[in-house]
């Protein structure tokens, strides 16, 4: 009596699994199929008996799935797998499954499959809207969804945009998620490669670290690799771009390496990935000096490159709080691979343009105005020669005045005939040029 109830017991609960049970004899005919697998598979009344691979839709995905039962029956062996399976109405899923040849038993195979379709997708998803590095750390470290951080020595990559917020304002909105999609895309693959962790978007620019949340011994080394990459991959970017009719783009990267607080931050509600300091802060800080195709490192990163390093000039400022100024570094490449900058041929204008402009303290615009004529200019048209007794220096914001807001940034000043690039245009930008 006991072990008939037993038996019923085992019976109710196999018939009430989430997983699907099946019990086949040893040439793979169905002995037993629960109300799991019945459904997964449609299995009908006809069923028992059959060979369990031709009970299955045979479709070409089904072809993986069918495989295993075969092979396990003619091999008389276990077998554990992540299949695909497409039922009869087309619905894809993914199973796990696990036959187990029970020797002991007259040798039947039992099998459990379990279901990983909607697992699996949602960890896509996770790892969709944070980064695969990050989904990784919280679901396979332990206690890696609590609150907490570590001090670790990282390297940060920052990169934005030249001129895309003024840009922005004259593209429709599907447009203007299709370039960055496509952008971010690209840039994305590169950090991927270089073993970059992306923290987070910051409007059209990006957040990197190296060295967190996975160890990275050569992070400073990946993250200039990985600027260098991401600058030469802008070509493809703007090649695209040109195909579809989109404007062209240009990056600045700004990187630092240093102690950076790294962890979960937020409450039990809402919770985050992130990275944080004065490490982080003067990153941001590196990247504002650049222009678009520059990539500046800091001098503590350069001090941890252990390559070949190629730099074209060196600045200083000085970081908020500091007792002296920090030096940064225009790389030109590192190890095998260079920047692949465009020629900057400068050709005299046809007549000096007067313009009058101001200097940028921050995002404001300083008081007092300024004199000066463009004598030169690219003909890619991205910089100019500025003639002018104010005193300006590298790295100084500029906005000009030419009948519409010019920003730029000076990148050397030679004796009054200051080097300025292009950083914002505005739509009579075409029409000044002309008059030059």
């Amino acid at each position: 009596m006991h072990n008939d109830i037993d038996g019923r017991q085992l019976a109710y609960i196999f018939a009430n699994m989430a997983d699907s049970v099946c019990i086949t004899a040893k040439n793979g005919g169905i002995y037993y199929a629960n109300n799991s697998a019945s459904e997964l598979f449609g299995f009908g009344d006809k069923s028992s008996g059959r060979k369990i691979w031709e009970a299955i839709p045979f479709t070409e995905k089904n072809d993986t799935l069918i495989q295993l039962f075969i092979d396990a029956v003619t091999q008389g062996r276990d077998i554990h797998s992540l299949v695909s399976y497409e039922n009869s109405t087309g619905k894809i899923f993914r199973l796990h499954v696990s036959i187990t040849y029970m020797t002991e038993s007259s040798g039947i195979f039992v099998i459990v499959i379990r279901d990983l379709t909607e697992l699996l997708r949602v960890n896509s998803a996770f790892e969709r809207y944070t980064s695969p590095e990050i989904a990784r750390y919280v679901l396979k470290t332990p206690g890696g969804e609590k609150q907490g951080g570590q001090l670790r020595d990282v390297t940060i990559l920052m990169s934005d945009l030249r001129g895309f917020t003024a840009l922005s304002t004259k593209l429709s909105a599907d447009v203007l998620i299709t370039i960055l999609n496509h952008y971010f895309e690209e840039m994305i693959a590169v950090i991927r490669r270089w073993e970059g962790t992306l923290v987070e978007f910051l409007g059209d620019g990006l957040f990197v670290v190296f060295n967190a949340p996975n160890d990275d011994s050569n992070h400073a080394n990946h993250a200039v690799s990985c600027a260098v990459e991401m600058e030469n991959a802008m070509k493809s970017v703007n090649e695209w771009n040109a195909l579809n009719g989109y404007p062209a783009l240009e990056m600045g990267i700004g990187i630092n390496s240093g102690p950076a607080v790294v962890g979960n931050i937020g409450s039990d509600v809402r919770m985050k990935y992130g990275c944080m300091g004065e490490t982080v802060n003067l990153a941001g800080r590196v990247e504002t000096f650049t222009v678009g195709g520059q990539v500046y490192i800091s001098e503590r990163t350069r001090a941890k490159i252990t390559e070949e390093l190629f730099t074209s000039g060196e600045q200083s400022f000085m970081p908020k709080g500091a007792a002296s100024p920090m030096k940064i570094f225009a790389v030109g490449g590192i190890g095998d691979i260079r920047i692949l900058h465009r020629d900057c041929v400068m050709r005299d204008v046809a007549k000096k343009a007067a313009v009058s402009f101001s200097l940028l303290e921050g995002k404001n615009v300083g008081d007092e105005r300024y004199s000066g004529h463009v004598v030169k200019l690219s003909d890619d048209e991205r910089c100019a020669v500025l003639e002018t007794e104010a005193d300006v220096a590298a790295m100084q914001n500029i906005l000009l005045d030419i009948g519409g807001p010019l920003y730029a940034k000076a990148l050397s000043n030679d004796g009054g005939n200051i080097t300025i690039c292009f950083t914002s245009k505005p739509d009579c930008f075409g029409e000044w040029v002309k008059s030059l």
